[in-house]
């Protein structure tokens, strides 16, 4: 393991929260009482179904922690919207949406922060969503505590908590600024799992501080983390750049965002692992994966690639999102496929 050449990026903790924010560009203008986003789409579950999923984007207050990578406060607030706030949001969403039987309840953060979705409000939530099978809401693992049970206890569905595990790379990971250590991870993901609350893991592909070289070894050893604390979904995230700072980073090298085929290779290897499991006697009864593994597809086709074989590959990840099994190989004259290891 070795780290690139040092960066103007602080060595101390402490300054690392105001040297993000001094290199940030403008936040867009969002409308409080309006979710910024919401859609529906297809997802493979654990029991092997094909079924669709509405995704609401919450618009709520900035996180409480300045993630050196993250891009997702750009469509926050600055102060804490009022009670009944969320819920109107949801009322504007649901009826403009397909049929879905599960939902994300995605708020650019931690929904058990109070500061972004009033405890006050969880009733009231828990009453809109309540003829979903499955209700997915993201958190910080320092957030996994007496308010998750709290909105466990009033949903009529099940509860999954998504977490970002972003690597594990030591290194990488403390330097990222998320204020958390892979014992604090698996202790909250052991706390979901004994409190029957489904884990679902974001995992970064060639985050900031990781050589290019290694990518693929440190995606797969995510992988493998996401699994073995019980992950009932992984999330793989080509890493984006053009939140102002990583602007530094990618000058000086210290950041460079990772290509297609990394991404593609880690998905295959996440199935691959996926598909071993069964015969290892490790997946619950009634499920048919122990773990899926996705590739986020939000801006996919701004991921470096090769343009003779960028829309096949694309398709090939989609697929794979949705059989959770390994689709036929792209073969390309052009960059020869080669796997980025």
């Amino acid at each position: 393991m070795r780290l690139v050449t040092p960066t103007p990026y602080p060595d101390r903790a402490s300054a690392r929260d105001q040297w993000i924010l001094d290199r940030r560009p403008e936040r867009n203008a969002v409308d409080p009482r309006r979710p910024y986003g919401f859609f529906v789409e297809q997802e493979r579950t654990a029991t092997g179904e094909l079924v669709p999923i509405a995704t609401i984007l919450l618009t709520n207050r900035e996180c409480p922690w300045r993630c050196l990578m993250c891009d997702l406060w750009r469509n926050t607030l600055i102060e804490s919207v009022p009670s009944g706030t969320i819920p109107e949001q949801i009322d504007y969403a649901l009826p403009r949406l397909a049929s879905a039987r599960h939902i994300k309840l995605y708020n650019s953060g931690s929904f058990f922060d109070p500061h972004a979705i009033p405890p006050e409000d969880y009733q009231a939530i828990a009453d809109r969503v309540s003829s979903f099978e499955r209700v997915i809401v993201e958190s910080h693992p320092s957030l996994v505590g007496d308010r998750c049970l709290r909105f466990r206890d009033l949903l009529s569905g099940q509860l999954e908590v998504a977490m970002g595990l972003e690597t594990v790379h030591p290194e990488a990971l403390e330097r990222l600024n998320k204020r958390m250590t892979l014992d604090q991870f698996a202790a909250a993901a052991e706390r979901l799992g004994t409190n029957s609350i489904d884990l679902r893991v974001f995992i970064l592909v060639q985050p900031p501080f990781t050589p290019r070289e290694e990518a693929l070894h440190w995606a797969e050893r995510s992988l493998d983390f996401a699994f073995d604390c019980g992950a009932t979904a992984t999330t793989l995230i080509a890493t984006r750049a053009g939140n102002g700072a990583t602007d530094p980073l990618l000058q000086n090298g210290d950041f460079v965002p990772p290509d297609l085929r990394t991404v593609e290779q880690a998905l295959d290897y996440g199935i691959q692992r996926n598909r071993a499991s069964v015969f290892q006697d490790r997946v619950l009864p009634g499920r048919v994966f122990p773990c899926r593994v996705f590739v986020d597809l939000w801006d996919i086709e701004r991921v470096a690639a090769c343009p003779a074989c960028r829309p096949q590959r694309i398709a090939r990840i989609a697929a794979m999102n949705r059989s959770q099994s390994l689709a036929a190989e792209v073969p390309c004259e052009i960059c020869g496929g080669a796997i980025a290891r």
